[in-house]
């Protein structure tokens, strides 16, 4: 009994060193998960405000004066070049015409006249039976008549192009927009008002402007080597719509001014884009993406990656200690799930994307790369044949 009560005790005493070691042995690192960042070719986004601008625009006003009698289109129609949108009274414009045919005929007859008295004069001036004074008074009568004939001409060419824009027509294809004036309204060539207005909107421009400062700071960049500059007829183009989603058709850099508006410091763009649907509106405020150029030393971390302080963003990584230490960088553009870094990392870091603003610079921690933490993927088992 005795030599069984010596063993517990024995076996207690061993229990509680083994306790004492195990409470004297240092914790364990945290485990943090880590990606080895790589540099990339990365594009310049810049991202600007725009508004949408009608490639062409048509004020369509009455070449003749009269009163409206028809409205011939539906308001928002696409309409071609030479379609006809207004109908204005012909008959004023028809009597004035046929006052004008009398004075053609008038005049076409004292030409005759005058022609043949300056003919018979003529043949007399050579029997010396007319003075010089009469042949010349007859020569002058015919060139009168004659220009008297090519002014009643002239005014009725111009009466039949009256009558003929007593149908307003349109002047160029695209989409006519409301009208402006009813029928029974008075319209003419003094009119301050258009009857209607034309668009043609595709393609469609889009106007924006980038500051000054940008510009001159992307040429720079270029210059020193820091980035790779796009030229202008490579440069890409999107409209970024009300919505929030993109505008599936790429647009084209047209021009880039090459002066700095002084009244709001920018540099004034415009691009073209097709829109042969017509879901892009004439003025209509748009958010323009475009690339002009690439950095080629940019590092794309995952979003969670990155911290963001009050002063700078910053970013944990791993150093060869298997510390933390905390590094500044500047994140420029959020793509997809990604920050792109274009400053603070030069590739190669381990930077830790599992709860990095928890972590302290200076803690001990034991790294796991990205790809051993993920759950190993199972593959799909195989289809049965049938037969």
């Amino acid at each position: 009994m005795a030599n069984k009560i010596l063993l517990l005790a024995l076996f207690g005493t061993f229990l509680s060193a083994c306790e004492k070691k195990k409470e004297a042995a240092p914790p364990e690192p945290p485990a943090v998960t880590v990606m080895v960042v790589a540099k990339s070719s990365e594009p310049v986004v810049t991202e600007l405000p725009g508004r949408l601008e009608a490639y062409r625009q048509a004020e369509v006003r009455a070449r003749a004066a009269g009163i409206v009698t028809k409205r011939l289109y539906q308001e928002g129609q696409i309409v071609k070049e030479g379609t006809p949108l207004f109908k204005i009274d012909p008959a004023p414009l028809k009597a004035a015409y046929d006052i004008t045919e009398g004075q053609v005929a008038s005049a076409k007859a004292a030409h005759i006249v005058a022609k043949d008295k300056l003919n018979r004069y003529s043949d007399l001036k050579d029997e010396k039976a007319v003075s010089e004074l009469e042949y010349a008074s007859a020569v002058a009568e015919e060139a009168q008549a004659k220009a008297a004939l090519l002014s009643a001409e002239a005014g009725r060419k111009n009466a039949n192009l009256n009558l003929q824009y007593a149908n307003v027509t349109s002047p160029i294809a695209g989409r006519a927009r409301r009208a402006m004036v009813t029928e029974g309204a008075l319209v003419g060539l003094d009119s301050p008002t258009p009857l209607t207005i034309v668009e043609q909107t595709d393609p469609i421009y889009v106007n924006f402007a980038q500051p000054a400062s940008e510009v001159i700071a992307l040429r720079k960049a270029s210059k020193k080597g820091d980035l790779q500059n796009i030229p202008e007829d490579a440069v890409k183009v999107q409209i970024i719509m009300a919505d929030g989603n993109p505008y599936p058709q790429a647009g084209k850099l047209l021009f880039s001014d090459l002066s700095v508006d002084p009244k709001t410091d920018t540099v004034s763009m415009r691009a073209l884009f097709p829109n042969k649907d017509g879901e892009l509106l004439s003025g209509a405020f748009v958010n323009v993406k475009l690339v002009r150029a690439v950095n080629n030393d940019a590092v794309l971390i995952p979003r969670d990656a990155l911290v963001r302080g009050p002063e700078a963003a910053t970013v944990m990584v791993v150093n060869a200690e298997q510390k933390v230490a905390a590094v500044v960088v500047k994140a420029t553009e959020l793509r997809g799930t990604h920050w792109v870094v274009t400053e603070g990392l030069n590739g190669g870091e381990k930077v830790i994307l599992s709860n990095p603003g928890m972590l302290q610079p200076g803690m001990v921690v034991k790294p796991m790369d990205k790809a051993a933490t993920e759950p190993a993927k199972t593959e799909a088992p195989a289809a049965k044949k049938e037969g």
